[in-house]
């Protein structure tokens, strides 16, 4: 599997900003929605982008670690709520039915049988990652085979139609996955990347903490091989996520990441393919601790910043309108010219 991310061409990169800044607007005016219209223009090399067929991918799976003490949730959680995406009955689903988005459900490793749903995709690689306390949370070709899943889902998505791609998550667990991917890729000290997940008090924050100081210590690795990490502290839902964002920006879609888990994904993905953040919108910014940290290491500037910590894409589809709002008004506002509205002088004046 070997993918080839290319830098967006930049040809049309004046074109866009003098368009941009031509519509009936003080310069900048738009803020963070310029740089996304100027982004998805560059992206999709035109000076007038589309977004066609939005779809949310939700990758689901089970981790190891969980028996050690990482969630005050307990490992069912997880299929109970892909049972509860395919009844239609959460955030995601809300959200997603919200902004007319198509919804993906896929099981990439949960420790649970499903009955066939015309919602869920079956890609399985096993039923739930191993303890990364003990040992590493999946072999090398069981990643391998996580992140080829994941990039066929996704082609199969742009054959149909879509050049927007969310991704989402959902797995009790994957809090403590991302926090030592962002520790060891980063090279920051777990305690500034551990959050309370899914709702630990003070004292069952100390404890996650320690059991993750303690995973790293144990396999001692280091930050230059992204995939060694992965598959050591990932897990199934993780890698797929991996592998799917690098088909997407391979094919030039604009990728939407979600929160903390998704962004670890991204930030594996980065290390393997650095021109992938320029197909990047970045969602929100989590009330998960290591977020904004790990959002800073990227350089990353996410459209909303609402306390969301929810993960399951909810954020990238919440954004998904102000991204929307930038292709738009690129496309669909005036300019000074054509509006016949004075612009502003090189002395501050009308003219």
């Amino acid at each position: 599997m070997e993918f080839n991310i290319t830098l967006p061409n930049q040809a049309l990169k004046d074109a866009l900003v003098h368009k941009i800044n031509q519509k009936t607007k003080p310069l900048g005016a738009l803020g963070l929605l310029e740089s996304v219209a100027l982004q998805i223009g560059l992206i999709q090399n035109t000076l007038s982008p589309q977004l066609s067929n939005p779809t949310l991918m939700v990758f689901a799976g089970d981790h190891g670690v969980v028996e050690a003490g990482v969630s005050p949730y307990p490992q069912a959680v997880t299929a109970q709520m892909v049972l509860n995406f395919l009844r239609g009955g959460a955030a995601i689903n809300v959200f997603a039915r919200q902004h007319n988005m198509q919804l993906r459900v896929v099981d990439a490793g949960v420790n649970h049988v499903f009955e066939d749903h015309p919602d869920l995709i079956h890609a399985k690689v096993d039923f739930g990652t191993g303890n990364f306390l003990i040992e590493p949370a999946m072999t090398l070709q069981q990643c391998a085979q996580a992140m080829a899943a994941g990039a066929a889902l996704v082609e199969s998505e742009i054959n149909a139609g879509s050049n927007v791609l969310g991704f989402g998550e959902m797995g009790i667990g994957n809090t403590s996955s991302a926090s030592c991917l962002m520790s060891v890729l980063c090279n920051i000290p777990i305690e500034q990347c551990v959050g309370r997940g899914t709702g630990f008090d003070d004292a069952g924050l100390a404890k996650k903490t320690a059991i993750l100081k303690q995973a790293l210590a144990k396999h001692q690795l280091k930050n230059d091989d992204a995939m060694q990490v992965l598959a050591t502290f990932g897990g199934f839902e993780v890698a797929m996520m991996v592998g799917a964002m690098m088909a997407a920006a391979q094919n030039k879609a604009v990728l939407l990441i979600d929160g903390f888990i998704a962004t670890s994904a991204l930030l594996v993905a980065s290390r393997l393919q650095p021109h992938i953040l320029q197909y990047c919108v970045f969602a929100h910014c989590s009330g998960e601790a290591g977020h904004r940290q790990l959002l800073a290491y990227l350089q990353a500037k996410p459209l909303l910043d609402a306390g969301l910590r929810l993960g399951e894409g909810t954020g990238a589809v919440l954004a998904y309108p102000l991204v929307q709002a930038a292709v738009n008004f690129l496309n669909e506002m005036a300019s000074f010219e054509s509006a016949g509205v004075s612009e502003k002088s090189d002395t501050g004046e009308p003219c």
